[in-house]
């Protein structure tokens, strides 16, 4: 029977084993390909000869029974992690155009003046007339927040925003999104492997929703938050002590755990700390439902109705140039009842 146990015990060692070094294995031979220096046939000659040494020291191990390729495979391992670990982010590379200039704000009782916020006009991604401005808000006059979700292929998955209007009529949007590097495509696996930093982008809605809805032929919703101002004002104000310290300290965007929706999570942790993980927090298509659980929605109208009447596609789209953008995409879209006590 103590034989039994322990060749039970062995083969379930050796299938954890195998299970660990097949994921860490392939985990290894991504982050190469993603980050070894040099072109792409460097990289992919970099992250096949991990493969090949993975392959063969697991070939090696069973075929002589021995514990020693997997004492090298450890130590190969190591090695990689200490070089993965030494790849820092940084502010100084040859950016996008739309990422080349980093948000800053600065803060005086309730007044803000922010800096580098983008107001664009675009024809295509890459054709576009750049225009860099700096702004100022009294937050004492901040009347609203809205989440603005942006759709392009899965259900799921969407890109987050949050846009803030102030009793003029003027908005400002901020989003969290990867700064590309010029020429640099996006890829969600490559958000993974330290592939792009984080920028905290504000901008104006004509740029910052055209762009996604007119030319990227994506699909957005507003959703108008029920939001106390006090808490409007300290989510802003944590949006621009986020953009100053990304300003100082660069760090690296993962499509996981610093995501367009994390972030915003994390920021309105720290206004209610009360506010549940979910896992829609991922899933960021169905961020809406989230909102609605949690009360930031207004709970009077069911979801599929907001849905609806925040569908702001179409209205986007054929805005002209001469429009209030910000008042023609609102049409229909009611306006929640002030909740104290929202997110409670």
């Amino acid at each position: 029977m103590a034989k039994k146990l322990w060749m039970i015990g062995r083969m379930v060692l050796i299938a954890v084993m195998a299970l660990v070094t097949f994921c860490s294995g392939a985990w290894g031979a991504l982050a190469l390909w993603y980050q070894l220096p040099g072109n792409l046939a460097t990289r992919t000659i970099g992250s096949a000869i991990w493969v090949i040494g993975v392959i063969a020291l697991v070939i090696l191990a069973i075929n002589r029974r021995s514990w020693l390729p997997f004492g090298i495979y450890v130590l190969s391992y190591a090695v990689l992690m200490f070089w993965w670990v030494s790849i820092a982010p940084s502010n100084n590379r040859i950016w996008a155009g739309d990422t080349s200039r980093l948000l800053t704000g600065n803060v005086e009782g309730s007044q803000v003046t922010l800096n580098n916020v983008r107001d664009f006009s675009w024809r295509t991604d890459d054709d576009y007339d750049a225009r860099w401005e700096t702004r100022h808000y009294d937050l004492d006059h901040l009347a609203s927040a809205d989440a603005v979700l942006s759709y392009w292929g899965s259900a799921a998955i969407a890109h987050a925003m949050i846009s803030f209007g102030f009793d003029d009529g003027s908005h400002v949007v901020f989003s969290v999104e990867i700064r590309k590097k010029r020429g640099q495509q996006y890829s969600a696996i490559g958000g993974f492997f330290k592939q792009f930093e984080t920028i905290l982008t504000a901008a104006d809605e004509r740029d910052i929703i055209r762009v996604r809805t007119n030319v990227r032929g994506e699909d957005d919703y507003l959703y108008p938050l029920r939001m106390d101002r006090a808490a409007m004002r300290a989510l802003f104000l944590s949006y621009v002590h986020a953009a100053n310290r990304l300003a100082v300290t660069p760090a690296f965007y993962n499509t996981i755990t610093s995501n367009c929706t994390t972030i915003v999570y994390r920021m309105a942790r720290q206004i209610d700390p009360g506010l549940p993980w979910d896992v829609r927090l991922l899933l960021t298509g169905y961020l809406p439902e989230y909102l609605y659980k949690v009360g930031a929605l207004d709970r009077r109208v069911p979801i599929a109705e907001l849905r609806q009447r925040g569908r702001i596609t179409e209205r986007a789209r054929n805005s002209k140039p001469g429009d209030d953008f910000s008042r023609v995409i609102r049409v229909g879209i009611v306006e929640p009842e002030d909740a104290p006590d929202a997110h409670h």
